[in-house]
């Protein structure tokens, strides 16, 4: 449900896995492209699509007899989409959340959101996350993932139908985990964007990362997550691949603030959704309803919309009062 760069290339895999797919788009255009040319031109383009990959533009069409219905919307607009296909869910389908993010509002993970308006147990509810760059995918490159439900059957049922040649699925029943590693690592990849775009080096962009990971940690640990999955493809992994790769959409959104553009001048210029612009308002509130320490969430929401120079948030940041490694930046 979403024919994005990410859905699309989704669909291609579970199609390659020997699934049989439908995509769900918003856009005539891009439906007709991927029946008729099979090529997502504005999302992917020069990537060859299978044949055999439907899409449409009917919800009913796209969920009928679904074993596993990918949700593949911007994270803030899932909430209304989802109520309006509830109707149509099929009654034994998994709901599968490919979104990073957190929603602003209620502060509530995207499967927290799934359960609540679908109506569902937290067994039909999982989590797809790790270092998914969607073009590298999308053109075979080998990557991997971390398939996440309560319900390990259901965990290992998803992993069986995403394993290809090129990609590689491990199982997980963290979905708390994987999910916060999904979304605050975007928060991470803004801040690590920003000190790209300010000209600094290497050295910067490992301390982000790190004490980026310890942030996102530590959230974990109290809202009940695993800490081995942060040192895994959800976490670390996930975190690494958005850090460091241009094709990755909140590090260039980071970077293009802090070669000086204004907050608006990037968003008119970034064609597809950058998660952690939104994400980071409601991580930090989340954060703050477990009394979590976040500095590099804080910094990010205080460049976003408090209208603090990058400048004067990087001094911020790195004269913080000395402390343990193990504790705050």
């Amino acid at each position: 449900m979403g024919a994005g760069s990410w859905g699309t290339t989704f669909a291609k895999m579970l199609h390659d896995a020997g699934g049989e797919v439908t995509v769900w788009g918003r856009r005539p255009d891009l439906v007709e492209a991927i029946n008729e040319r099979h090529e997502n031109a504005d999302y992917l383009p020069g990537v060859p699509l299978p044949e055999g990959l439907r899409a449409t533009l009917d919800p009913a069409e796209a969920l009928a007899g679904a074993d596993f219905v990918a949700l593949a919307v911007p994270a803030q607009t899932l909430r209304t989409n989802l109520s309006a296909w509830v109707p149509l869910l099929p009654p034994e389908s998994v709901l599968v959340s490919l979104m990073k993010g957190v929603e602003l509002g209620t502060t509530r993970r995207m499967s927290e959101v799934i359960r609540e308006v679908a109506d569902v147990p937290e067994d039909r509810v999982a989590v797809f996350s790790g270092p998914n760059l969607a073009r590298e995918i999308a053109t075979g490159e080998p990557s991997a993932a971390v398939a996440a439900c309560a319900d390990e059957d259901a965990a290992v049922r998803l992993q069986a139908a995403t394993m290809t040649q090129y990609f590689r699925v491990y199982t997980s029943t963290d979905v708390i985990g994987c999910e916060l590693g999904g979304a605050i690592k975007n928060v991470v990849a803004l801040c690590v964007g920003m000190s790209v775009g300010l000209g600094f080096g290497s050295n910067t962009q490992a301390v982000l990362m790190t004490r980026g990971l310890a942030e996102i940690a530590r959230l974990g640990a109290a809202l009940g997550a695993d800490e081995h999955t942060f040192a895994g493809l959800a976490g670390m992994g996930d975190l690494v691949a958005s850090c460091v790769s241009p094709l990755a959409r909140n590090r260039t959104f980071g970077e293009n603030l802090g070669r000086g553009m204004s907050l608006d001048e990037v968003i008119a210029v970034t064609k597809q959704t950058a998660e952690g612009v939104k994400s980071s308002e409601a991580v930090l509130e989340l954060a703050g309803k477990h009394n979590v320490e976040m500095p590099i969430t804080e910094a990010v929401v205080s460049v976003l919309y408090h209208g603090t120079p990058i400048k004067d948030a990087a001094i911020a940041l790195i004269s913080r009062s000395p402390k343990p490694e193990r504790y705050g930046l």
